[in-house]
């Protein structure tokens, strides 16, 4: 899952990004409401954490723009304002919730995967395919009934193929997908995690790959 987190306190932004991070996510960065913009431009993420005083343009406007587009993410407003008209406001804004500041960082977390769901193109809660069994909520995957450990980049790299399933996912969609902006698009990580991953899988294979062409689940 890939979230736009966008927030003018540069302190709670990086708080808040790495704690996502830890919970699988690939988190990009935006401080004022230009830049958010900007960078909706190039990534794609599946939800927006959108600040609502923003510097610049304001959340207010960056929310409606978000909400024009053909192809949109989910937004979740997260803002000090939480007075119930201030809430109403938001939601009336376009956005998909609202937490106010303050807020539980593990509420927000599930918000966020509840967002994430909600997309039309999502895909159901637990994923399936050739013995795997994975929940997103849970963070928990199964192969034939047994529980199989996984880090979190290794989960999110089986999470994103089995949402792609039966289709391709190149090593450059899983780099944007799994990690983030800074990682390096000529590093080797994917395929050091893909093998990994596949370790754990066990066999027979589970993931297949197509030189010049990327990973996918194997077929049933």
């Amino acid at each position: 899952m890939r979230v736009l987190l966008v927030e003018d306190d540069h302190s709670l932004a990086e708080i808040v990004a790495e704690g996502l991070r830890d919970q699988g996510m690939a988190v990009d960065l935006a401080h004022d409401g230009t830049d958010a913009l900007a960078r909706l431009d190039v990534v794609t993420p599946d939800v927006v954490v959108l600040d609502r005083d923003l510097p610049g343009v304001h959340g207010d406007v960056v929310c409606q723009l978000i909400t024009d587009r053909r192809v949109r993410p989910m937004v979740l407003m997260l803002t000090a304002a939480g007075a119930p008209g201030d809430r109403v406001g938001g939601l009336a804004l376009g956005a998909d919730d609202y937490v106010a500041k303050p807020f539980h960082f593990p509420e927000l977390v599930l918000r966020i995967r509840a967002l994430a769901r909600r997309r039309p193109d999502a895909r159901p809660r637990t994923l399936r395919a050739v013995g795997i069994e994975l929940d997103p909520i849970r963070r928990t995957v199964r192969r034939d009934h047994q529980p199989i450990a996984l880090s979190v980049k290794e989960f999110a790299v089986l999470e994103a193929l089995l949402r792609a399933s039966p289709g391709f996912l190149s090593a450059e969609a899983l780099l944007d997908q799994v990690w983030d902006e800074h990682a390096d698009p000529f590093t080797n990580t994917v395929a050091v995690t893909v093998g990994r991953l596949r370790r754990k899988l066990g066999g027979p294979a589970v993931i297949m790959t197509t030189p010049g062409v990327g990973y996918r689940i194997a077929d049933a």
